[in-house]
């Protein structure tokens, strides 16, 4: 019986789904309260399947309805995706790539790569988001992105991973800190500092990656502050808050009275990768992949 579902019902159930308060979300659908009930009812009967569970004063998803949610999710963000094509299209263009960074990239990397794309492609639009590294691979699962870069090694299940870079990690310390380039000699001058970094929210793979640099030095570091954003992380070493470890490109871009000390001697590097969802059609992907390759 799907042929018997509407659009309409999907998105009633969707914002219901979000929601999950009868009032709330028929007020978001401009219908009335009796209206919905009845139209999720009717979604119910044609999928033979209870969506949400209803008490006095609770509404909450069965497995069904979260199996549905994350089905509709999809759904709408391909509608979206269709829509935006065509508008593309009918403006002359041949597609609209969405991409996702994290900051450090958009200093180095992204600015030389859309410069050469919009000098091959010209009838491809880009839009850029930057986002934390799993906030673009959950983004990019979901087909709400085409193109991420982050700062990890390998690809999670279902998506394909590219190196882009590599570079060593730098020191950052205040201005005046008595520790500089020259009478540097290992991490352990600093283990009784306050160390500022980017959190586990910034990428899981790249935060355990800075803690084992710790580790081979034989320290537990007292991490004051975790962040995703470089120049807070600069912001809070010139205030003498502490300091930091970042990937050496950050000391390009960013006007903040720091001192960057390259962590050449170590074995740690940081690694900059493209990743994107081979099941995505979007007709711009290939071309940036050629791009790249």
């Amino acid at each position: 019986m799907s042929y018997q579902i509407e659009l309409r019902h999907l998105t009633y159930f969707n914002v219901l789904a979000e929601e999950l308060h009868f009032r709330k979300a028929a007020e978001r659908l401009f219908i009335s309260q009796p209206g919905l009930t009845r139209q999720i009812r009717q979604l119910e009967t044609l999928f033979g399947a209870l969506l949400f569970e209803r008490g006095k004063r609770f509404v909450k998803l069965t497995d069904a309805g979260r199996f549905l949610k994350s089905e509709t999710d999809i759904l709408f963000s391909q509608l979206d995706y269709i829509r935006v094509q065509l508008k593309k299209m009918g403006e002359g263009k041949r597609a609209a790539l969405r991409v996702g960074f994290i900051g450090s990239a958009a200093q180095t990397v992204i600015p030389d790569i859309l410069y050469r794309l919009n000098r091959k492609h010209p009838d491809i639009d880009v839009s850029l988001n930057e986002l934390p590294n799993d906030a673009q691979v959950a983004a990019l699962l979901e087909h709400k992105l085409d193109f991420g870069f982050v700062r990890q090694r390998q690809a999670p299940a279902g998506l394909l991973l590219q190196k882009i870079s590599e570079e060593p990690f730098a020191l950052v310390v205040p201005a005046k800190h008595p520790v500089h380039a020259k009478n540097f000699r290992s991490l352990l001058q600093f283990e009784k500092e306050n160390f500022i970094l980017f959190g586990r929210d910034y990428s899981n793979d790249y935060y355990q990656l800075v803690m084992s640099i710790f580790s081979d030095c034989n320290f537990t570091p007292s991490v004051h502050h975790q962040t995703v954003n470089a120049l807070t992380i600069f912001k809070l070493v010139e205030k003498g808050m502490g300091v930091a470890i970042v990937p050496a490109s950050l000391k390009k871009g960013y006007d903040v009275p720091v001192r960057f000390i390259e962590l050449n001697r170590i074995r740690q590097r940081s690694q900059l990768s493209l990743i994107w969802n081979p099941a995505s059609r979007n007709l711009g992907i290939r071309a940036l992949l050629e791009l790249i390759r």
